[in-house]
């Protein structure tokens, strides 16, 4: 039998890195953070103990990958959701709706995150994390940011902060008003992208416009 192929190769280690991370998103979000071992997660994704150490630093490192992609997926697939459309305002749109709905229906693996990257430690640099990142910034360029890196740091910021309003224990904020400001903020009409649910007609159908900078 000839041996694999390098490019073989490489898709069946890629297979096998999303089957941990997707492994992961699954057991967290049914049995919490510290009730997850390693070995839970890899006995899910039928993979042997030693490629979490391969791709992975630790436990954290592989939740803020799994994360990461879970949000990189469900925004790639807003953006790109039909009817398809190049209209910077309504990509802004469905690229806030998609990560606040991300907070509404993935609330334990989400507060289980934030309070990940607010360690000391903070952000893991994972090709899943990049991945996010340029995702977020196509759509403040196609908003029409002047600086967009800046713009995208802003961005990421008041969606973080969004999702820490949402998911505060006992205090968390309306998730309408939430979307009311970051609406408000890029000047988009409130009936633009895919509202999350409870969201539909809870304050009418157009926000007070705020025109984006011209470049």
């Amino acid at each position: 039998m000839s041996p694999r192929s390098a490019s073989v190769n490489e898709a069946m280690r890629q297979r096998s890195r999303e089957r941990l991370l997707q492994a992961t998103v699954e057991l967290v979000e049914e049995r919490g953070y510290e009730a997850t071992t390693l070995a839970d997660i890899t006995q899910r994704a039928g993979s042997a103990r030693g490629l979490v150490s391969y791709y992975f630093a630790g436990k954290r490192e592989l939740l803020q990958s799994a994360v990461h992609r879970l949000m990189n997926l469900e925004l790639a697939a807003a953006l790109e959701s039909e009817p398809r459309t190049d209209d910077g305002m309504e990509r802004m749109a469905r690229a806030i709706d998609a990560i606040l709905t991300l907070t509404q229906t993935h609330t334990k693996l989400m507060r289980t995150h934030m309070a990940s990257i607010l360690q000391a430690e903070g952000f893991v640099q994972c090709p899943e994390q990049q991945k996010l990142a340029a995702l977020l910034r196509g759509a403040v360029v196609g908003w029409g940011a002047e600086d967009p890196e800046e713009e995208y740091r802003l961005l990421r910021a008041l969606l973080m902060g969004a999702t820490v309003a949402l998911l505060l224990p006992g205090a968390p904020m309306p998730l309408e008003r939430l979307r009311a400001e970051l609406f408000e903020r890029y000047g988009l009409d409130w009936a633009s992208g895919a509202p999350p649910q409870g969201c539909e007609m809870a304050l009418g159908s157009r926000r007070p416009p705020v025109a984006p900078p011209t470049a």
